[in-house]
């Protein structure tokens, strides 16, 4: 089956101006050198650190941002060679949730206008129908039709994010960039979301693009995982090959990095140390090398390539290098994400014996 997105090589630097002219007098590297393929229906997630520049791939795969170099094509159409007429053509197939669902709606247009707007622009309502359209997609997101003469400050957090799914999904896209949906979200609230969007993908047969750090949600979500480091994909797996025998030293670190819910719990040498570098200047060779457990000299001086090894593809001269670990830490480590999954299974049933006894 072909991929319905396709990414190679897709980069994004910025440029560092300074002075009266306004001369260029350094680059920041957010996104150098990603690629992937994203399947009908399947959700690939994206984690990092803050700053590692997830956010900026989904935007630039919509162009949103301009990427500076690289490719992207969706069912076969070159994304990046696109005008104006056809960009917005381009984005009734591919759309966005964004991670503030309060700042992401004009707080002067009602919910009505904000879901007819896409529907009018793509001519995919008429005068007569649009109302009918717009209470079918709050029906959908698990609203009422009577929310739509509402403005966003009368909604709650999670109320105005269905309010924002509701709009990425009126165009009925094939691929939608979450961009850290529930991150602005109470726990119990991001279930209901992560669930909401589960179903939908389940009904549509869209494909997520899912940018989190949050690796709780990733694993409830996620078919493949990808780990970003200063704007380089580091690893890239299925998920449960990525969470059962996580490859690169940054992806074990992020793992480890997980709160434990008890205090007396072995520490895992393997978290990580230090800040992430700058992306004005990133180390040279491997960038993780400052912060990395197994960084010998080879690492300071020649970057890895990404390369397979077992079911992963993984940019690490040493991959092969089995963890050490105790298996006291091996138990306890992953604590924190067993319980964070038991909330939002938890939340599933509920809604599910709610919705049996309505």
């Amino acid at each position: 089956m072909s991929p319905v997105l396709r990414v190679r090589g897709l980069t994004k630097h910025f440029p560092v101006r300074r002075g009266m002219l306004r001369r260029v007098v350094g680059t920041v590297q957010a996104v150098t050198d990603v690629s992937f393929d994203l399947a009908e229906g399947e959700t690939l997630a994206i984690v990092g650190e803050s700053g590692c520049g997830k956010s900026t791939i989904g935007r630039s795969l919509l162009r949103l941002i301009e990427p500076t170099s690289g490719a992207v094509s969706l069912d076969g159409e070159d994304v990046m060679a696109l005008d104006a007429r056809g960009l917005r053509d381009m984005r009734k197939r591919m759309q966005i949730i964004f991670q503030d669902p309060y700042g992401s709606l004009n707080p002067r247009m009602s919910v009505a206008e904000t879901l007819a707007e896409p529907l009018r622009l793509h001519g995919l309502a008429g005068p007569d129908d649009v109302d009918a359209k717009v209470a079918e997609l709050l029906e959908t997101c698990g609203l009422q039709p009577w929310h739509a003469g509402r403005f966003p400050h009368e909604f709650s957090g999670g109320q105005r994010q269905r309010v924002g799914i509701a709009r990425a999904l009126a165009t009925r896209p094939r691929v939608i960039v979450c961009d850290e949906p529930v991150s602005a979200l109470d726990v119990s609230v991001q279930a209901q979301i992560v669930n909401l969007l589960q179903d939908l993908q389940a009904e549509f047969g869209i494909a997520y693009v899912f940018i989190s750090h949050d690796l709780a949600v990733v694993r409830h979500m996620a078919a493949r995982v990808a780990v970003v480091y200063l704007g380089r994909v580091v690893e890239l797996a299925a998920a449960s090959d990525l969470f059962a025998a996580p490859r690169h030293p940054y992806t074990r670190s992020l793992i480890a990095a997980a709160p434990r819910p008890d205090p007396d719990a072995p520490v895992d040498r393997q978290q990580v140390a230090g800040d992430l570098p700058s992306a004005l200047a990133p180390p040279p060779g491997c960038a993780f090398h400052p912060r990395c457990p197994m960084a010998e000299a080879r690492c300071r001086i020649d970057r890895p390539e990404l390369r397979r090894v077992g079911g992963s593809e993984v940019a690490c001269h040493f991959a092969e290098r089995a963890p050490d670990r105790s298996p006291a830490v091996e138990r306890t480590r992953s604590d924190a994400l067993r319980k964070r999954l038991a909330v939002l299974q938890a939340a599933r049933d509920n809604t599910a014996e709610d919705a049996a006894h309505a």
